[in-house]
């Protein structure tokens, strides 16, 4: 039972990881253009949830005299990103941008704690949607690491 087993495995390792090779970058970058640009576009709609705590930051930051401006700002941001996403040539630039975004939305776990934190260690539902940020880094930190690689390689695979 236990060799039929290792013997499957191996069988769906052979196939499912070259075609998880294949299909890492247009999948990582496509998610990035939906998520960025939809709800960059929401915020440009005045439909994204994220309204209050932006609110709340920028009250807390430079005043709410530049909120329509800001806000406004970011959700077109957000949709740039999206769009450079959709074009693995322009990875670097959109990883770059999004790096700054991120800087600007994880800011409320410090300045607006009582927004995005219950207690110490105990996050809000906002404070779990900005720590849940960690992943979009280290999904953009490995579109860099395999771009170069994807871009050189005649077959259009990754290497293990």
């Amino acid at each position: 039972m236990r060799k039929s087993l290792n013997r499957y495995m191996q069988k769906l390792e052979t196939h499912t990881i070259p075609f998880a090779r294949k299909m890492f970058l247009p999948l990582a970058h496509f998610s990035f253009f939906v998520i960025f640009f939809w709800f960059g576009l929401l915020k440009v709609l005045k439909l994204s949830p994220a309204n209050s705590l932006a609110e709340a930051l920028t009250q807390k930051t430079v005043g709410m005299q530049y909120f329509d401006t800001l806000f406004l700002g970011l959700a077109v941001f957000e949709c740039v990103i999206g769009l450079l996403f959709l074009f693995q040539r322009f990875s670097k630039q959109a990883v770059a941008l999004l790096i700054i975004h991120m800087g600007v939305v994880c800011s409320p776990l410090l300045l607006v704690p009582e927004l995005t934190w219950q207690q110490f260690g105990v996050p809000t539902l906002e404070g779990q949607y900005i720590i849940k940020n960690i992943v979009v880094v280290a999904l953009a930190i490995g579109i860099l690491a395999f771009s170069d690689k994807q871009a050189k390689s005649p077959h259009k695979t990754i290497a293990p």
